[in-house]
């Protein structure tokens, strides 16, 4: 008796709820209807904001804060229609509290994914770079194609996709190459310490202002840099306008053709390679030991220390030794031959 019971308690308890759902079902129809509509406006409006604001290049990023933004604030508001049309007695303050208690609790699970969304935010907010920019971030060099909520992605020269957390853009070094409208270049030249310093000057200063592409205003200079090793080091500078990666690599490829054909070929300026001067211990069984008779590139003492020899001199002197030897030993094995005979 108390089986069947439970199984008629059961039926009917089942029976309401789905008589329940019967009854219900028109208004999870119109809510989910209403859901999809406030969907559709705000993506509708996310790119309405987006297209005021593409025409200017200073507000783009704003643009997409604020459309991303109201498509949420859109989308929630949405939500919470639908909610109050299938439960009448559904409050704001129960989704409040709702998503204040859930809030917490993602907070912790997805950290990282938090954090970056906020800096994410900031860095479109704040703008220390836009997209079409070009930057330099740790070993990652490119072309900024987007700036999302979450991670930034940049195109490198070489054609490749890197993909950055915005958490670590915040809160590292950026190089923005492409933040001013002009940027400065320079290369070092090196020419022999017996060619005339200011006319070299002269000649490179006159050879840069003749190239078209390198801005007259703010004008190249020349200075002299350091006395190297093996050369006199002067720095070449010079701008150039946009500053983008291409433009970099053409003014270098014209300038430094220039100043070599202008210096070398036309003027016969010495534009020297490292040299090294290297002393050979000049060591042999006779003066091994004898720190007197020594040359290891300085003079052991007051005593005469012997010349040194060139490769070739010590490389004949040692084959007249062991010429020399090997007929010594063979005399005395001819010898001990003819005494044995």
């Amino acid at each position: 008796m108390n089986i069947q019971s439970a199984i008629t308690a059961a039926w009917n308890k089942i029976g309401g709820m789905i008589n329940g759902l019967i009854i219900a079902l028109p208004n999870i129809v119109l809510a989910l209807v209403v859901f999809i509509l406030f969907f559709f406006a705000a993506r509708w409006l996310k790119l309405l904001v987006k297209r005021i604001t593409r025409r200017h290049r200073q507000a783009r990023n704003l643009g997409m804060v604020l459309g991303r933004l109201a498509q949420g604030v859109v989308i929630l508001i949405g939500l919470f229609v639908a909610l109050s049309i299938i439960i009448p007695t559904f409050k704001a303050g129960d989704l409040i509290q709702l998503l204040g208690i859930s809030g917490v609790a993602i907070g912790f699970a997805f950290r990282d994914i938090l954090q970056n969304f906020l800096a994410g935010i900031l860095i479109l907010l704040t703008e220390p770079f836009q997209i079409d920019d070009q930057i330099v971030f740790k070993d990652f060099e490119g072309t900024v194609e987007n700036i999302q909520t979450r991670a930034t992605t940049i195109k490198t020269y070489d054609g490749r996709r890197i993909v950055i957390p915005n958490s670590e853009l915040f809160t590292n070094s950026v190089t923005v190459n492409t933040a001013y409208d002009s940027r400065r270049m320079e290369y070092d030249f090196g020419i022999g310490y017996g060619d005339d310093v200011e006319e070299a000057k002269r000649l490179m200063l006159e050879t840069i202002d003749s190239i078209d592409d390198i801005l007259k205003d703010p004008a190249p200079d020349v200075l002299l840099l350091e006395l190297g090793e093996s050369s006199v080091n002067i720095r070449a500078r010079w701008w150039i306008k946009p500053p983008r990666r291409i433009d970099d690599l053409k003014s270098r490829d014209k300038v430094i053709s220039a100043i070599k054909q202008k210096l070398y070929v036309e003027n016969g300026i010495d534009l020297p390679y490292p040299t090294r001067q290297i002393l050979f211990h000049d060591q042999t069984e006779e003066t091994d030991g004898d720190r007197a008779r020594q040359r290891e590139g300085w003079p052991a003492g007051n005593k005469k220390v012997p010349l040194s020899r060139s490769i070739s001199g010590s490389l004949k002197k040692l084959a007249e030794k062991s010429a020399s030897k090997n007929g010594s030993d063979s005399d005395s094995q001819n010898l001990t031959t003819g005494d044995r005979k």
